[in-house]
């Protein structure tokens, strides 16, 4: 963390902020590898975070080649490509599908799965999209 002069209260909120914000990173991490862990909320959390802490952790987290373009794009337009869309609706199918059908034997865990699936997809399809055409000027909003 630096030690640059910060709007956002004390060095004791500041080291919060940070702290808080490499969990969130962490989190979002792991996000892309667990099904249910979700990325992109950590990430513009662990983005807010370090804004509030550290300029030099934020500007990293914007530079990363995986995850800034994700978050410049929420922080400039609010909407996400229609790519990063699909991929996620895609990857939360197949795996949700694949456990609910091969590996969870329960039926009320199987239930319970399909309805975190479903409300996660209307979540993601409600989310606005900005074609990468136009630069992100313009946003579509699908709802």
């Amino acid at each position: 963390m630096n030690s640059e002069k910060s709007p956002y209260g004390s060095r004791l909120q500041r080291l919060l902020f940070f702290i808080l914000g490499s969990v969130f990173v962490a989190l979002a991490t792991l996000g892309v590898l667990l099904p249910l862990l979700p990325t992109t909320p950590f990430l513009l959390l662990a983005a807010a975070c370090y804004a509030r802490s550290s300029s030099r952790f934020h500007s990293w987290l914007l530079a990363n080649r995986i995850f800034g373009p994700t978050i410049r794009q929420w922080q400039e337009s609010r909407s996400i490509a229609l790519r990063t869309k699909v991929i996620a609706i895609g990857m939360l199918v197949v795996t949700l599908g694949s456990s609910v059908v091969f590996f969870v034997p329960l039926w009320p865990i199987k239930l319970l799965l399909v309805a975190v699936g479903v409300w996660v997809i209307r979540f993601l399809l409600r989310l606005p999209i900005t074609p990468p055409s136009d630069g992100g000027d313009r946003v579509q909003n699908p709802s």
